[in-house]
């Protein structure tokens, strides 16, 4: 595939994400949730794997820093960043339990879990809705086309229309950056 044609597609994913209310509507109504809970004292959880891990944690960073502007830090925690707790959790209750169990120990009612998952199928990120759920948190899942498994666990699906993986992590980062700058914007007057 040369670049042309792998730009091409891209920007189709782009087009469709543009020309779509219904995805639109759920951002906005996930930037609101979470500067809700943010305001409200409570903490923004992240998590992810492999590359979602790794836009987890570019999320805190832009958060609990700046993003573009100067302002208070914010409360999030990306459970994809201690190697300790990671290990630990692993190696005692098994690799599906490392972010449930985080969200057990630092989810609070009125909190917001933010889960990556480009298929939706991640069993950790799963697991840790399912905790969020019993402990009364709201869940937004940024995922691939559909949702996977994740879809009937979360409050607001950002599913990105498409099912290549490459993809779906441009546009979340799109996503992501915007949701970043909107809710700084709130806390920045």
């Amino acid at each position: 595939m040369s670049f042309t044609n792998y730009a091409t597609q891209s920007l189709q994913v782009y087009q469709q994400v543009l020309n779509s209310p219904s995805l639109h509507q759920a951002l906005d109504k996930a930037i609101e949730t979470t500067v809700a809970a943010l305001k409200g004292g409570r903490a923004l959880l992240v998590c992810g794997n492999g590359g979602s891990a790794s836009d987890a944690q570019h999320i805190a960073g832009e958060l609990v820093g700046r993003y573009l502007k100067e302002r208070q830090a914010l409360n999030v925690i990306c459970l994809s960043d201690n190697p300790v707790i990671l290990t630990a959790l692993g190696n005692d209750y098994g690799y599906e339990a490392v972010f449930s169990r985080q969200v057990e120990a630092y989810g609070q009612e009125g909190g917001v879990l933010l889960g990556l998952s480009t298929s939706g199928n991640s069993p950790n990120v799963i697991r840790a809705f399912e905790q969020a759920k019993k402990q009364s948190m709201t869940t937004i899942a940024l995922t691939g086309e559909g949702g996977g498994r994740l879809a009937p666990l979360t409050d607001i699906l950002l599913d990105i229309p498409s099912r290549i993986t490459p993809h779906i992590q441009q546009a979340h980062i799109l996503f992501y950056h915007y949701y970043c700058e909107q809710i700084e914007r709130a806390f920045s007057g």
